[in-house]
């Protein structure tokens, strides 16, 4: 299946979507927060608080995967942002471990259908093009060695985070 064909970027509601996983971007502590973590917790009702709750804690750069409770995704994986700050040049890998982590969940879970949000462009600060590239190229990468997804949502809450990733869907190659 070419690569393409296998990635959406669209502008919605994340927890609307009706797919195996979504991302959740949380905080390292797994306590309520807003955006899309608020979003994510009110649609999926307080067996998810109870659950991250007995998780306790996930460090930047790693994840966490529960039930979607009452979404209608089957699952959601947390993972969390380093904090935007431009002075720090190891951030962008722990970003990209973000995604290095959530992928490794979805393909120990077999799970076929993930859409992930901007993850860390909200109140952790990334500009929209420098966290669309990492994940762009995460997640292109994850998928021309893997055939488990076949399909990859990029589920953006802006307009201008849904111009980042077109720009680099129009760039990318169809391998």
């Amino acid at each position: 299946m070419e690569l393409k064909s296998r990635i959406r970027i669209i502008q919605a509601d994340i927890t609307g979507l009706n797919c195996d996983a979504i991302v959740n971007g949380a905080n390292s502590a797994l306590l309520p927060g807003g955006g899309v973590d608020g979003a994510i917790r009110r649609k999926a009702g307080k067996e998810l608080n109870d659950e991250l709750y007995r998780i306790g804690r996930c460090p930047a750069g790693n994840a966490v995967i529960t039930p979607g409770y009452g979404l209608p995704a089957r699952r959601v994986i947390h993972t969390v942002a380093p904090i935007w700050n431009r002075h720090d040049s190891d951030q962008e890998a722990v970003l990209a471990s973000c995604y290095d982590s959530v992928l490794e969940l979805a393909d120990q879970y077999q799970l076929r259908s993930i859409a992930f949000p901007a993850i860390g462009t909200g109140a952790y600060g990334w500009p929209s093009d420098t966290a669309a590239a990492i994940a762009f190229g995460r997640v292109t990468a994850h998928l021309s060695a893997c055939t488990i997804q076949d399909l990859v949502i990029f589920c953006c809450f802006t307009a201008g985070d849904v111009a980042a990733y077109a720009q680099l869907y129009g760039q990318s190659s169809g391998a």
